[in-house]
């Protein structure tokens, strides 16, 4: 869920450092000197500071992050709210066990609470979803007896399960997870006794609701049953940042030359494949031209933007056009919303051992269309909601989670809508019409983000993990001529990570070891430096 990415600085015309043309084997041409190439990093998301990080560590000298808005971090941002900080963004570190980069380097930099550190921790297995039974609510204003529950998401959890066992045999192309889910669910059904039926299936509906947020995807008959096994799930309690998620951006990009990362820079189009004249008319493949009119001359560029920006912008975002296997792999790929809106209320009207509370509605059925009326519905697609912690650091804070068209809706919305709604659906569900409204609230809105259109992606029905690969491979692909111009990095290139943060990280360090490994089998020495 992602969890991670976008474009550029306001800079005068910059003059580049000299570099020179040499001749190397099979009568291709690279651009160095004494300082090295020029790297441009498009998006100072997490993977193009990672990027960045890895090549400086290495030697490269003439690197530029280039960065659309006015701050770095991409989707992890970090908000003070109520007595602390939430996450407006990116909320947990998923997996944290010593597998996970991110996970690592936080663990380095002390960024982590005790409870994240202890070994036991690390081990657990939580399959990406929470480790107890949340409370739940329903819609009749009552709590829902935790052994109906416990079994139903117990029997959902089984099934899902068996949606990741498909990567390797005979599998529809055409299936989908929320097929598989619903085929279950009438198979199994057959056997509930008739007065458990609908509370049954209004609870599965929130299940299917909240695995929709896990995704991004509006509904789970649009994320692709083959391939749906391939994401890897790494071991470990999901934890959080005590000091806020942008605190590990912080701190990998601490190290990097003042002037590294130019920000309110957007990128207007990548022109490669090309010969732009640089300083002293040397000749560089790549320009790299911005929306202020501004442009850079580079050897490489590496491009970190959402997969939800290209959707909206590749076919004029890149001359030559993109080759048809990269572009059909933006359009086949899967992109969605998931948004948070998180609730400050001046006394909790949950227990204190509490973490998470469940919202279902009666009547609600995963076998059903629900009704399309965004305006009196949208709520309907809001699951869950998380307790942030602790309270004598946050105060009585709620993070609610939605998917989807409604999710997406939600963001049209005024403040004062979403407060009015949420006042109404807790006094609903907790069955006191008294309830005193939220006192503060801030919500995500990720669709309407111009250079994002979302929050991360998927594998969608019509796509598969080669797709991934082809999103993430460099241009040209023509070996023939001068390679690795034009680099692809972020959350969505990462065949068994994406939608993750550290699928987006492993991804920068992915491209930018591209990079390093080219100057290292061309016999340059860039640096001796080491990560």
């Amino acid at each position: 869920m992602q969890t991670g990415f976008l474009l550029l600085v306001l800079l005068s015309p910059v003059t580049l450092c000299d570099t020179s043309l040499s001749s190397i084997d099979s009568g291709e041409q690279e651009t160095m000197g004494s300082q090295g190439p020029v790297v441009v990093i498009i998006g100072a998301g997490i993977s193009g500071i990672a990027a960045a990080g890895k090549l400086s560590k290495h030697g490269f000298r003439r690197i530029k992050v280039l960065e659309a808005t006015g701050r770095t971090g991409g989707r992890i941002r970090t908000e003070r709210f109520a007595k602390g900080l939430v996450e407006i963004g990116a909320q947990w570190i998923h997996g944290p066990s010593p597998g996970n980069p991110v996970f690592q380097l936080a663990s380095q930099f002390g960024l982590l609470g005790p409870d994240a550190l202890l070994e036991e921790n690390q081990k657990i297995n939580s399959d990406g979803h929470p480790p107890s039974i949340p409370v739940a609510y329903s819609s009749s204003g009552r709590k829902i007896d935790p052994e109906v529950m416990t079994n139903i998401t117990e029997l959902y959890n089984t099934w899902l399960a068996q949606t990741r066992n498909f990567t390797n045999g005979d599998c529809d192309p055409e299936g989908s997870v929320g097929k598989f889910i619903r085929e279950k669910i009438v198979h199994s059904s057959q056997e509930w006794d008739k007065e458990q039926v609908e509370m049954n299936m209004a609870i599965l509906r929130g299940l299917l609701n909240i695995e929709c947020c896990v995704s991004a995807a509006h509904s789970m008959d649009q994320v692709a049953l083959c391939p749906f096994g391939e994401y890897t799930m790494l071991p470990g309690l999901d934890c959080t940042f005590p000091k806020g998620f942008e605190s590990l951006v912080n701190h990998m990009k601490a190290p990097l030359p003042n002037g590294t990362v130019l920000l309110n820079k957007a990128v207007k189009s990548i022109h490669w494949n090309g010969s732009f004249p640089g300083s002293n008319s040397h000749v560089y493949p790549v320009q790299v031209q911005c929306e202020d009119g501004d442009s850079f001359v580079a050897d490489h560029v590496i491009v970190t933007v959402p997969l939800g920006f290209l959707k909206k912008r590749s076919v004029d975002f890149f001359s030559p056009p993109l080759p048809p296997s990269k572009t059909q792999a933006i359009k086949n790929l899967g992109f969605g919303t998931n948004n948070k809106i998180v609730l400050e209320f001046e006394k909790p009207f949950w227990d204190s051992n509490t973490t998470m509370i469940q919202i279902v509605w009666e009547g609600e059925s995963p076998l059903t269309e629900p009704k399309k009326d965004l305006k009196q519905n949208w709520m309907k697609k809001l699951p869950i909601f998380v307790v942030l912690e602790p309270p004598e650091q946050m105060g009585h804070v709620l993070c609610g989670f939605i998917a989807g068209e409604q999710s997406e809706y939600m963001e049209t919305l005024t403040d004062e809508e979403i407060l009015s709604a949420m006042t109404d659906l807790f006094r609903k569900f907790t069955g006191n019409p008294e309830l005193p409204p939220p006192i503060s609230m801030v919500r995500s809105q990720w669709h309407s983000q111009p250079y994002t259109g979302g929050s991360y992606s998927y594998v969608a029905v019509g796509s598969s993990g080669i797709d991934v690969d082809n999103l993430a491979e460099p241009l040209p692909t023509d070996k023939e001529v001068l390679k690795l111009q034009v680099l692809f990095a972020g959350e969505a290139t990462e065949r068994n990570f994406y939608s993750t943060t550290h699928g987006a990280l492993m991804s920068g360090w992915r491209e930018a070891q591209r990079l390093i490994d080219r100057y290292s089998d061309l016999g340059v020495t860039v640096s001796k430096a080491k990560l």
